[in-house]
């Protein structure tokens, strides 16, 4: 059996551009791609906390050190510049890989600059 899991994501990253004529896709800074190990034209889904709106796009490579956020093409009308929203990417496993995964998650400070990273959820209290 294979198990659809939270490979990576992007906790509160704020949208810096919406470009709705530019080819789809979100365009997110090499480096946070980088740590997040979210490759390349990898699909994404994107959830916006400012108006709940949920897509899916796929990622493409922004300028490095930038905090680039873009959500482009027809996606640019579910999101706003200055909305929050949280960018993850899933991937297949097989039943023997899941116990020993971890999930890579970079939580984002207001400016797209790294917070910190974990790779696990604290348990959720009452």
């Amino acid at each position: 059996m294979q198990r659809i899991m939270l490979k990576a994501k992007l906790h509160q990253a704020r949208v810096t551009h919406a470009v709705p004529d530019y080819e789809g896709s979100c365009a997110i800074s090499g480096d946070l791609l980088d740590l997040a190990g979210i490759a390349e034209y990898e699909q994404i889904q994107i959830y916006n906390i400012a108006n709940g709106e949920r897509f899916t796009t796929y990622a493409i490579r922004g300028e490095e050190g930038e905090g680039i956020i873009s959500v482009n093409g027809a996606a640019a009308h579910k999101a706003n510049v200055g909305d929050s929203i949280i960018i993850c990417a899933y991937a297949n496993f097989d039943e023997n890989e899941v116990a020993a995964f971890k999930p890579s998650m970079v939580y984002m400070n207001a400016d797209n600059t790294v917070s910190h990273t974990a790779n696990a959820i604290p348990v959720q209290l009452a």
